[in-house]
């Protein structure tokens, strides 16, 4: 195994923001490859989160976003399990980016679960009609429906949603790389959003 260079570890931490050890041994498992790297720590995140998951999130803070018109208001409720997590930088930096993305992608829930009913009914009635419309085979629409499915889920459930400062992550991945940097369970518990004559 050749040895990693400082440069290529510094670029990861750059991409990625984890701590410099997880970078060398990533890099490491992947034979140098960057973006195999990406991956695996990616992946590390998840399983950390899986693993904090049954833990009590009951810290953090309440974020607040005006943005610069003065005609958008976020106020975002985000939980860790120590008050010495929600004081850290990192952690208000994240709610500070959740709010902003709230404030300019407007989603419907934070989950996929927590979409209204009827909202996903609507839109499943509008998708099935456009599709006939347009004369797709009835044994096609289910399938088509599926993807027009997840690319609402993608648009409007705030986890799902493309970060609006690097569209590559979404939030959950934002998520999960502050859960593996902490080591605490976060939760995103709640948000409002206010428009000027909404």
């Amino acid at each position: 195994m050749s040895q990693i260079s400082l440069d290529l570890i510094k670029q990861l931490r750059e991409r990625t923001a984890a701590g410099f050890s997880d970078c060398k041994k990533a890099l490491e498992e992947a034979g140098g490859d960057i973006e195999k790297a990406i991956d695996i720590l990616r992946k590390k995140g998840l399983a950390i989160a899986a693993k904090r998951a049954g833990k009590e999130a009951k810290e953090g803070i309440v974020e607040a976003y005006i943005h610069a018109n003065k005609k958008i208001g976020v106020l975002v409720e985000i939980n860790c399990e120590t008050d010495f997590v929600a004081r850290t930088d990192e952690f208000r930096e994240f709610a500070h980016n959740v709010a902003m993305q709230i404030a300019a992608t407007n989603p419907i829930s934070i989950t996929r679960e927590e979409v209204p009913p009827e909202v996903l009914e609507r839109e499943k009635r509008i998708y099935e009609e456009q599709l006939r419309e347009a004369g797709k085979p009835e044994n096609v629409i289910p399938k088509i429906l599926e993807g027009k499915l997840e690319k609402f889920y993608k648009e409007n459930v705030l986890l799902e949603q493309p970060f609006i400062k690097n569209p590559e992550l979404t939030i959950q991945d934002l998520l999960n790389e502050l859960i593996s940097k902490t080591g605490e369970k976060i939760v995103i518990r709640r948000f409002a959003r206010f428009q000027v004559g909404e």
